[in-house]
């Protein structure tokens, strides 16, 4: 079971999971040096987690392909 939905189009771009388990570290890192290592290990899961399913098994859904549109003969 994911707790992330990476079938959703938000999570297409690298820079976007990039950037939530950067944040997710990085908020981690805060709470360390804050010395609040209980709330520095439940965000370093987070990351840790967000990382697993963002960046390492990360499958893109397959790209849709357009059809052109077709023109209707002229009618003369």
């Amino acid at each position: 079971m994911l707790i992330i939905d990476t079938s959703h189009p938000i999570y297409r771009p690298l820079w976007v999971r990039l950037l939530i388990v950067g944040f997710c570290a990085g908020w981690a890192i805060i709470e360390f040096v804050n010395h609040e290592i209980f709330w520095a290990t439940v965000v370093g899961g987070v990351a840790v987690y967000s990382a697993y399913v963002l960046l390492i098994t990360f499958k893109p859904p397959p790209e849709k392909v357009e059809e052109p549109a077709s023109v209707p003969p002229d009618e003369a």
